[in-house]
């Protein structure tokens, strides 16, 4: 299996060959892959596959792997994240981050947060009217 670094190693090399070729010195405008670490996979795989009824598109004993629209969304065990990264496991994680999920009409996002929350998920904001004009929870 590739791991995220490895990964992370031929893009950037690729990157860097174009850059020498004159092709350009911006980065494609994209991100391919989010990856959540969590300390339950299990219970993160049953939240987002049984629950929202996501597909996995790979899994083994330490990642999932879901295709979200033109990116990869991961489940990757903290532990295995933490030694992934080659970071410190006592400060790794501290980052504040935020999913979002944009459904097409006003009239989904209620549904869908009770169903999120009936399969688990805490609501930290009711849907209210947003400052940038959409709806939001």
């Amino acid at each position: 299996m590739i791991t995220r670094r490895e990964l992370s190693k031929s893009a950037i090399a690729t990157a860097m060959i174009r850059i020498a070729k004159g092709e350009g010195e911006v980065m494609e405008q994209r991100i391919s892959i989010v990856t959540l670490g969590v300390r339950d996979l299990a219970a993160s795989r049953r939240f987002y596959a049984d629950g929202l009824g996501w597909k996995p598109v790979f899994e083994n004993k330490e990642i999932v792997f879901f295709q979200a629209g033109g990116m990869i969304f991961a489940l990757f065990l903290r532990d295995e994240l933490v030694k992934d990264f080659e970071a410190d496991p006592a400060s790794f994680g501290r980052a504040a981050v935020a999913l979002a999920h944009n459904v097409r009409s006003r009239v989904e996002v209620d549904p869908l947060i009770r169903r999120a929350t009936e399969v688990g998920a805490t609501v930290l904001k009711p849907a209210r009217e947003a400052s940038w004009g959409g709806y939001a929870g």
